[in-house]
C-alpha cells in the first residue's frame, strides 16, 4: 500500500475534509474535518473505502485522540432535499470545520469542487483520501460516524436493512422501498427506484 503524505502544504495549519453518504438513498450526509499533528503517522490509515470495518473502528479513537482538533458535521435528509446533495455535502464539511480549534489556515478537500469556507484558502484534490493522511483521517471519521447513525436508524426501520447497506441503493434496499414505501429518512429528491415515477412518502 502506497504511503500517504501527511498534508498538502507545510507552512499553514491545514485541515483535511471528506464526506460519507453522498450516494445513499436514506439518512444524512456526514463529513469530518481533521487537523493532524506534524509528527502523525499510522501504518494502515488510508481512504476509508479501502479499509474494512474493523480497521476503521480501530483508527477512529486513534485519530480522535492524536489529532490536534477534529469535527464532524451532518446534513439531514430534509436539508439534502432542500439544498441538493452536492451543496449539502459541502455544508456538512462547513459544520465540521466550525468545530475546529485552532482554526485552520488552509483546507484540503477530497474531490473536485467545494464551496469556500469563510475566508480560508482551499485546495480540491481528486482521490485526496488516498493521497493525504489528513483527508484519509476525515474519511474514516465521516464513515464511522455515519455508520453509527444508520445502525441507530435501523433499529427503528429494520425492514430496509440499513445495518447492512447503510442506506446505499442495494437490491434489497430498493426491494423494501418497492414493497412498503419510503421511510421519513429517505431522500425525497432521489430516485429511490429504478423505474420510479412518483412515490408517496410515509409521514
Amino acid at each position: 500500500m502506497a504511503k500517504l503524505q501527511l498534508h498538502y502544504q507545510e507552512e499553514l495549519i491545514e485541515a483535511g475534509c471528506d464526506e460519507a453518504g453522498r450516494g445513499c438513498l436514506a439518512g444524512p450526509v456526514v463529513a469530518a474535518a481533521v487537523i493532524l499533528p506534524k509528527n502523525f503517522s499510522h501504518p494502515f490509515l488510508n481512504d476509508s473505502k479501502k479499509l474494512n470495518q474493523k480497521q476503521r473502528e480501530e483508527l477512529r479513537p486513534i485519530i480522535e485522540e492524536q489529532a490536534v482538533t477534529w469535527g464532524v458535521g451532518q446534513m439531514s435528509p430534509e436539508e439534502i432535499d432542500t439544498h441538493n446533495i452536492l451543496k449539502a455535502s459541502f455544508f456538512s464539511m462547513h459544520r465540521g470545520l466550525d468545530q475546529l480549534n485552532p482554526r485552520p489556515e488552509f483546507i484540503v478537500v477530497d474531490g473536485n469542487r467545494f464551496i469556500p469556507y469563510q475566508d480560508i484558502e482551499h485546495k480540491c484534490i481528486v482521490k485526496g483520501d488516498s493521497k493525504y493522511l489528513n483527508i484519509a483521517a476525515a474519511s474514516v471519521l465521516a464513515k464511522t460516524y455515519r455508520d453509527e447513525v444508520m445502525q441507530s436508524l435501523h433499529a427503528q426501520y429494520p425492514e430496509y436493512q440499513w445495518n447492512k447497506n447503510k442506506g446505499y441503493p442495494t437490491k434489497d434496499h430498493r426491494s423494501a422501498i418497492a414493497q412498503i414505501g419510503p421511510s421519513p429518512f429517505h431522500r425525497k429528491t432521489f430516485k429511490l427506484l429504478a423505474d420510479q415515477i412518483e412515490i408517496p412518502f410515509n409521514s
